[in-house]
């Protein structure tokens, strides 16, 4: 017996183990394949809405790589300097 997954009146009903999933794909027919297919791919890629850029947060987190890369800078400096001490005194 066939039975779409549209047809569970609670969504907890439907077991959601990949094996199972697939076989219950495989049994669909082709039209419902490929509805299926399509709505995967509208709701993993969104298309036709943009996300919502928020651009405090972009700030900040713009700051807070500048400050890191800083620091790194700095730390590579000092073993640079380092480096150069040592090859000096040779």
């Amino acid at each position: 017996m066939f039975v779409r997954a549209s047809d569970y009146k609670y969504p907890n009903a439907m077991s959601t183990s990949s094996e199972e999933l697939l076989k219950s794909f495989d049994l669909l027919p082709e039209v419902e394949k490929r509805e299926v297919v399509s709505e995967i791919i509208r709701r993993t890629f969104s298309l036709g809405r943009e996300p919502a850029i928020d651009e405090h947060q972009l700030k900040s987190l713009y700051a807070s790589f500048a400050d890191e890369d800083h620091e790194l800078a700095e730390e590579g400096m000092e073993g640079y300097n380092k480096s150069l001490a040592i090859e000096d005194a040779q």
